[in-house]
């Protein structure tokens, strides 16, 4: 099995920056992609940012040009950097990584840590 744990949610004024840490362990045979998704209130779970095993990124619409996604391949860890915060930009945030436990290698599933809550006040 894989572990996620998350850090460096918070309470943050609009315009602000925070930044996400997720650090992985456990079981870790690979991780291939790593990035994160974000729930508010009443709404779906949606893709933040997602950073691939050769550093591609994909971002949501939302997101670009004020969030930017880092990993540490060597550590097993994913970072978010947020920068220009809005209120809308208010939720839980959960890492996500896509990864090969050595119990079962050969098949790649998805991992999800408990989430962090980002609160950024207007």
């Amino acid at each position: 099995q894989v572990q996620l744990v998350e850090s460096g949610g918070g309470l943050v004024q609009a315009g602000g920056s925070l930044r996400l840490s997720c650090q992985a362990s456990g079981s870790i045979f690979s991780i291939n992609v790593m990035g994160w998704y974000r729930q508010a209130p009443g709404k779906q779970r949606e893709l933040v940012a997602t950073i691939t095993r050769t550093f591609s990124t994909n971002y949501a619409d939302s997101a670009k040009g004020r969030f930017t996604i880092s990993r540490d391949i060597a550590k097993n860890t994913v970072d978010l950097q947020m920068d220009s915060l809005k209120f809308e930009d208010t939720a839980v945030y959960y890492c996500y990584v896509q990864a090969r436990s050595r119990i079962s290698p050969s098949t790649p599933q998805p991992y999800w840590g408990q989430g962090t809550q980002v609160t950024v006040s207007s």
